[in-house]
């Protein structure tokens, strides 16, 4: 199946350029990161609520709440076709940082994905 290369960019063709699986797959898995639940109409649950963690007070069990909560949006949302080994948060200055270790189930290889969001937005 074809997707759409997010965001949309126009090719030398003058036609929106198509994402390769692992593109397509890495854009489904920033959807969910930085979805807010209730941001979608006809998907009241969809996302992680990340970004409510951000102004949260540090702490460990902060940490392990969030990456706990992210895990399980990745699992609700994409289970069938990633199994998620790690998630590590970070912030630093005004940049959060998610990185997202998972193995891809129908080719059963590794990834390692970063996924940034500036925290000003």
């Amino acid at each position: 199946m074809n997707t759409l290369l997010l965001p949309l960019q126009i090719g030398p063709d003058g036609r929106t350029m198509l994402a390769t699986p692992a593109q397509s797959l890495r854009n489904m898995i920033e959807q969910v990161l930085f979805t807010a639940p209730g941001e979608r109409v006809n998907r009241p649950t969809f996302g992680s609520g990340l970004q409510q963690f951000v102004f949260a007070p540090a702490s460990d069990e902060m940490a392990t709440a969030l990456e706990f909560t992210i895990q399980a949006a990745l699992l609700e949302w994409l289970g069938e076709r990633i199994q998620v080994e790690q998630v590590a948060v970070a912030s630093a200055d005004s940049m959060l940082s998610v990185t997202v270790v998972y193995t891809v189930l129908v080719s059963q290889e590794r990834q390692t994905d970063t996924f940034l969001r500036s925290l000003a937005d």
